[in-house]
């Protein structure tokens, strides 16, 4: 009895001892996963910072210099 009692406490010492590998494992991919996300907003946000700076200047000049549609080349040309 006490042997069957010995084994069945080793067999959930050894599926403990799994799973936790099992959740180290996947938390460490979730820490990679969520690393590479914050880089890849943070390049985003300075693209989109440029954008808004690029946007801005064209917008300035545009207001500096307006357009005469006379000026302009039509579409098909």
């Amino acid at each position: 009895m006490a042997a069957q009692y010995q084994n069945e406490l080793l067999n959930r010492i050894a599926d403990l001892e799994s799973r936790f590998a099992f959740q180290e494992d996947t938390i460490e991919t979730l820490n990679q996963l969520l690393t590479q996300q914050a880089e890849e907003l943070a390049n985003m946000q300075r693209k989109m910072q440029l954008l808004i700076e690029k946007f801005q200047q064209m917008s300035e000049q545009r207001h500096d210099n307006p357009i005469n549609p006379a000026d302009e080349i039509p579409p098909h040309y």
